[in-house]
């Protein structure tokens, strides 16, 4: 059973990571100077994937 929302799960979590970092409730991994300017694109595209994954997790 698990095995079937394996993806969404995956995607769950990362969309999870992706929202903590862009809103910075956690660090991102490395020095501060080095953080990419995707950075800033985290905050919307956290809550999509999260998004994305329970709409994907609801139809299967």
């Amino acid at each position: 059973m698990i095995a079937a929302y394996f993806d969404e799960i995956i995607m769950f979590c990362a969309g999870l990571w992706m929202t903590s970092v862009g809103f910075d409730y956690l660090p991102y991994p490395g020095k501060p100077a080095s953080r990419p300017p995707l950075l800033r694109h985290f905050k919307w595209m956290g809550p999509l994937l999260l998004a994305i994954a329970i709409v994907l997790a609801a139809a299967s």
